[in-house]
């Protein structure tokens, strides 16, 4: 393996030369410069990561902690949450906890200070507020994303993204196209983490005069299978719905299972509309109505919000982002009801 002794002899410089010409750092000549980095290509030249570390100590690394990297849009984000940390020179770790806390609490003892300078944490039922605060008094900074009531900030450093406005705009859009016989199928339990864009939804059905009883509401988890599952006891136990109203996406695919395997033609015998716009959304047929949550933006914030904290002193106020509002996406899965 190629050291940086032998780029800065073959460029003619000194190590710390080297050095700071690939951290972009110091002043270097133009033409210093050339000659380092053709030295560097020539020899094959990949920095010690963690050598670098031991003797900084600290890593050039971002943790993400994520509830199951089997859903779609975990993938998806951790895509935009790299990206942004490549532009701020970190590299990111992506840790799985399949919802189980136990694996979380291993991941953050794990990781948090040794392998990675700081933590986004991905907001979901398993998460342990417990455990974060405990984490960033040791003194590894912590940032909870996707937090879903801005009006109500956790203890902890947080991205926020009004969810609540997510059921409200997706109620609004069943009530202009006409439907009055609506169900909802929820991807937590009544106190999980999709409580708000739930209740954004049965307030906004309730205050246009639309009754909305417990008997219209399913609840579960936050997969295609769960949702097939609830839309197949709701559609059994409440004949005549004409729109259905998923907490998430993925809920929403399996109420356009469920409605195929009943023989209900989508739009014209029941509308579906889901929140969060995944890939798969726009991929299925008829195309998924959701409510788009800001991912990028909200990737971006987390990563710009941690690498405040990571440079942040001791014992500052906690602060909080809250992203663009959530926006409609009206696609094929929503028509008017059939007279």
């Amino acid at each position: 393996m190629t050291t940086l002794v032998e780029v800065a002899r073959a460029a003619g410089v000194t190590a710390a030369t080297v050095s700071n010409v690939l951290r972009n750092r110091g002043k270097v000549g133009e033409d210093t410069r050339r000659r380092v980095l053709a030295a560097v290509e020539a020899l094959g030249y990949r920095p010690n990561l963690m050598a670098r570390a031991l003797v900084e100590g600290k890593p050039h690394t971002m943790a993400l902690v994520v509830s199951s990297i089997a859903n779609p849009f975990y993938p998806e984000f951790a895509l935009e949450v790299e990206r942004a940390a490549r532009k701020l020179g970190y590299f990111l770790l992506v840790c799985n906890t399949n919802d189980d806390p136990a694996q979380e609490r291993a991941y953050l003892d794990a990781v948090g200070g040794a392998l990675a300078q700081g933590v986004i944490v991905m907001n979901a039922d398993f998460v342990q507020l417990d455990a974060l605060q405990d984490l960033r008094r040791r003194g590894v900074p912590v940032v909870l994303c996707m937090w879903e009531r801005p009006q109500e900030p956790p203890p902890l450093p947080c991205i926020a993204v009004d969810l609540y406005q997510a059921g409200v705009l997706a109620a609004e859009h069943l009530l202009r196209l006409g439907h009055k016989r609506l169900g909802a199928v929820s991807g937590s339990e009544p106190s999980g983490n999709h409580k708000w864009r739930l209740q954004g939804f049965i307030d906004t059905v309730q205050k246009a005069g639309v009754e909305l009883p417990a008997s219209h509401l399913r609840y579960g988890h936050d997969t295609i299978d769960e949702g097939r599952n609830a839309a197949h006891s709701l559609l059994a136990g409440v004949p005549g719905l004409t729109a259905v109203f998923a907490t998430n996406d993925l809920p929403a695919l399996g109420v356009l299972q469920a409605a195929a395997e009943l023989g209900l033609e989508v739009p014209r015998d029941l509308s579906v509309i889901g929140v969060t716009d995944i890939q798969l959304a726009h991929q299925m047929r008829p195309a998924l109505s959701t409510v788009a949550m800001p991912t990028a933006e909200a990737a971006m914030l987390a990563v710009q919000m941690l690498q405040s904290e990571i440079n942040a002193k001791p014992d500052h106020p906690l602060p909080m982002s809250v992203t663009e509002p959530p926006k409609l996406v009206v696609r094929g899965s929503t028509g008017k009801p059939k007279q």
